[in-house]
Formats: structure tokens, sequence, C-alpha cells
């Protein structure tokens, strides 16, 4: 069999999966759109996961399947490049390479492979223990991976892993899914860490349920220490770099600063530029600042300091190319949301709780959650779509409120790396070719399957043990 038959192979056979799944009656209280754009997502998803077709040429057919057969209307369908938060990603990333172009990112790696580098294991630890200090400045966790994806790309480098010599897996690959992977319990340890956390309290709120600051910290910290400690490791023994241990990695640190000398005009502009990005989006919901438009406006400051030049662009196509798939997937997503579909299966599960204890409605309805992001690509749509129901429904059946609320919260930070689009941090860290979609499934989902069984077996009774 030639080359060509066996890649038409997989192709075809996906095709015959999506045509019977289309022809196939909608269960349940699901329209037949609704049911021939899960479809659609569904075998995007699959053709993802199974490496049938690159990311984007999966998104790009799916948005066209679902215009062509009138499954939605193109204003829905291109709705996801007027976002503000997924064009933020595309000026954080380009704005990213400004960091490392300047020589800003190298020298910030080397400060820190001078302090941690004695082996990868402690580089990973470093990145998320930096990125959980930070985390309550930032109630945007795509703002924290702005930040510190140019750390990670500077790390990697300064390791000798590079993308395009087959050197990615040396270090890069590891500490590119480690500090993906730490934005998902950062962004749970504090109130303030994620936009949507706010949003889940106000809705338990007006069920009754009180949560502070004081309170969310106090029942998180236990359960995200815990899991702080094993992600890295965890990592390190299933997705393994090549290069391990460094002995000699923090005094090549030293003496590359010394070489480096002082920082030049081009590191200092960048670090100004980067500075104040970080304190505008640090206040951007005290002060109503769009956090896009401050990202667009330090790349704006980059270019007319010709740190960021006009070729520069030419040699980010993966920016476009984020931009394109996850505006289309983030869109689809959000109509699968709203023509009901997440809703029905939603209600329908419910019914199967009738009569269950209530430790196992808790169980169950947390895992439900979890799993069904695989069909969301926005934590703040998943909430809004299923939170107030899943706290409603558990809560009905004599979960402790605050447990019940506390722990969809939770999830909703701790699911997003279960899918490349699962948050919009992921879509920065597989630009950068160091990790691909497949491996974010693959490994993401054991992330993520790690950190639910840290919150249910140990978060659970330290929660209830405080109430």
């Amino acid at each position: 069999m030639s080359l060509r038959v066996k890649h038409l192979y997989p192709v075809v056979l996906l095709g015959m999966f999506a045509l019977t799944l289309w022809l196939t009656p909608p269960p349940l209280a699901i329209s037949p759109k609704a049911w021939q754009l899960f479809t659609i997502f569904l075998t995007t998803i699959i053709a993802i996961l199974g490496n049938v077709l690159p990311i984007i040429a999966a998104s790009v057919i799916a948005l066209a399947i679902s215009v062509l057969f009138g499954v939605i209307e193109p204003v829905k369908a291109y709705a996801g490049f007027s976002e503000s938060f997924i064009l933020m990603i595309i000026a954080a990333f380009l704005v990213s390479h400004a960091v490392h172009k300047s020589g800003l990112g190298k020298r910030l790696s080397l400060h820190i492979i001078r302090r941690f580098g004695h082996s990868t294991l402690g580089l990973g630890y470093s990145l998320i223990a930096t990125d959980i200090l930070i985390a309550p400045a930032f109630p945007s966790n795509t703002a924290r991976s702005g930040v510190l994806y140019p750390i990670v790309y500077g790390l990697a480098h300064d390791c000798g892993s590079k993308v395009g010599d087959n050197t990615q897996r040396r270090a890069g690959s590891y500490l590119m899914m480690t500090s993906m992977a730490g934005l998902t319990i950062s962004s749970g340890l504090w109130l303030t860490a994620m936009a949507v956390n706010p949003v889940g309290v106000g809705i338990a709120e007006t069920m009754g349920i009180h949560i502070t600051f004081g309170s969310w910290l106090l029942y998180a910290i236990v359960p995200t220490l815990i899991a702080f400690a094993l992600i890295p490791w965890m990592l390190y023994r299933i997705y393994p770099p090549e290069l391990r241990s460094t002995p000699d990695a923090p005094q090549k640190a030293k003496e590359a600063l010394e070489h480096m000398g002082r920082i030049s005009r081009n590191e200092w502009i960048t670090a100004g530029v980067f500075i104040s990005m970080l304190t505008f989006w640090a206040l951007s919901g005290v002060l109503g600042i769009d956090k896009a438009a401050v990202a667009f406006g330090g790349l704006g400051i980059l270019m007319a300091t010709r740190v960021f030049g006009v070729e520069d662009f030419r040699s980010q196509g993966e920016a476009l190319s984020t931009l394109i798939w996850f505006a289309i997937l983030f869109a689809l997503s959000t109509q699968l949301a709203e023509m009901g579909f997440m809703g029905a299966v939603a209600s329908h599960f419910t019914l199967y709780l009738v009569g269950l204890s209530w430790m196992w409605v808790y169980i169950l309805l947390i895992a439900v959650y979890v799993l069904i992001h695989y069909l969301f690509v926005s934590q703040s749509a998943h909430l809004l779509a299923l939170f107030g129901i899943f706290l409603a429904v558990g809560v009905g059946a004599g979960v402790p409120g605050e447990l019940m609320a506390m722990m969809l919260l939770f999830a909703t930070n701790f699911n997003a790396t279960i899918t490349p689009q699962g948050s919009s941090c992921n879509a920065i860290y597989l630009s950068s070719g160091y990790i691909s979609a497949r491996e974010i499934y693959i490994y993401g989902g054991a992330v993520t399957l790690l950190t639910f069984l840290v919150f249910m077996i140990i978060g659970t009774p330290w929660i209830l043990a405080l109430l």
C-alpha cells in the first residue's frame, strides 16, 4: 500500500464516522442543527487527537462545512475573530517574540538557570512557583501566559533545545508543557487569578453560598500545593526531557550573563514595555482597561522603536495560524452551547442521579463537568453555561453548598489542559512548536486526571473539615 493511500485511509474512515453520526436522529431534546454541529465538532477533535489532520486544517474544514451546510450563520461562525481575548493571545505572542529577540528573555532565563538550573526538573518547579506568586495580581491566565512564555522559550534555547533541529525534546517540550499545566492550578489558588472566578462566586452568592477571598485561599491551598508538588514530577516521568541533570548549568549561566554585559537599548525598551503591560494587566479589573488593547499598545511601542520590525511579522506565521484555529473552535463551541446542546446533555444526565447518596452525586457531577470541557473552547463559556446548573443539582441532592461551588470552580481551572483549545493559554504554548496538539490531548489529559484525583481525594475532605 502506497504512502498516499495509507494517509487517505484514516481520512476516509473519519468521514464515514462523521456521515453516520450526521444521519443519526438526534437524541434527547437536541435540535437537528445542534446535533449536526456536535458531529462537526466531535469529528474535528478526533481528527486532531488521531493526528489525521493538523489542528489548523481540521478547524478550517469544520468552519467551511458548518457555514456551507447552513448549520450556523456566517456572522456567528466568524465571530471568534473579533473576540478581544483571542486578539490578545496574538498580540502577546508577538510581544513575546520581541522579548526573545531583544535578548531580555535570554537574560531572564539565565538568571533563573543560575539559581535553579541544577536540573530540568528544578526549572519546571521554578516556573510554576513564579506563576503562583504573580497570579493574585493577574485576573487573566492568558496575560500570565504572555509573561511566562518568553521566559520558558528563553530557558529552552539556553538548554540547547530548539524547534526545527530535532532538539525540542531536549528540554523545551517538557518546560512548555509544565508551565502550561502550572497555569491550571495557579488560576485556582487565588480568587483574583482568573477573570471567571469572581463570576462563579457571584452565581453561588445568588444561591446563598458565600465565598470570600480568604475562604477561597484556605479551601484551595492544600490541594493546590500538593498538585504543585506532583505535576512537574509526573510530567518528568511520562513526558521526560532528554536533558535531566545539569550540574554545570548555574556556573555557565553566570559566565553567559557576564559575557552579555550591560543591558542593551532594546532590552531596556522591551523591559519598560513589558513592565508597563504587566502593571496595566494587573490593574485592568480596577481601571476597566481592555487587556487586548494593552497588548497591542505594547506591540505598537516596540514597533515604533524598531525593537520589533515589520520583517518580524513575516517570520511569525504561527501567530496567524493560532488566530485562525482558535477563533474557529471558539465560535463553534459557543454556538454549540447557545443551541442548547450542553444544557440538554447536562439536564438528561441529572435524571440518573435520583436516589444516589450526595457523595456519589458530587463525584459524578464533578467528573462530568470536567469531561464535558472537551466540547468547550473557553473556561468562561463553560462556567457560564453549566456552573449554575451543576451547582443547583448538587445542592438539591444534599451536597454541601460551599463544597460543591468550590470544586466546580476549581474544576473550571484545572480542566484547562484537557485539550489544545481548552484554554486560551494553551494556544500560546502550542504555537511555540515545542508541543503538538496530540501531545496536549495525551499529557494534558494526564495532568487533568492527576489534578482531578488530588482535588477530589485530598481537597474534598480538606474543605469538609473547614466547613
